[in-house]
């Protein structure tokens, strides 16, 4: 099985609220924020949504995000280099990150498997941030 499209685009910035106000101004809305610079924006007409993380000190990404239906039965067409197997995130999914030929990385994003559950939203935030 091979991906089912783009998700979305995840986009770091230095400035959350410069840059919600940039998606917003282009016609993209708010869906939910995270409390913790970080939150998520979809297209009244559709299309992919934009996840927008604040990151200070570290070099910024962007990347597009690919479904899966099911990760465990994740076979592409050829062989892919795995910068992250699969692993439960704190939002709800098992997330892959792979690299193009170029060494982008794509993530790809696959429902948590029976029996598999999600790391605790904060204790995700203490390990990556620290106490604030």
């Amino acid at each position: 099985m091979t991906t089912e499209g783009f998700e979305g685009f995840y986009v770091e910035t230095r400035n959350y609220g410069a840059t919600a106000a940039f998606w917003g101004s282009l016609g993209f809305k708010s869906v939910f924020e995270t409390g913790h610079g970080s939150g998520q924006f979809e297209h009244p007409a559709g299309g992919p949504y934009v996840f927008v993380n604040e990151q200070l000190g570290a070099e910024l990404e962007m990347h597009p995000i690919l479904g899966v239906a099911d990760s465990t039965a994740f076979a592409p067409e050829r062989p892919v280099e795995f910068a992250q197997p699969f692993t439960p995130e704190h939002w709800g999914v098992v997330e892959a990150l792979i690299r193009d030929p170029d060494g982008r990385q794509v993530s790809l994003q696959a429902p948590l498997p029976d029996g598999v559950s999600a790391p605790d939203m904060d204790a995700h935030h203490q390990d990556r941030y620290g106490s604030q």
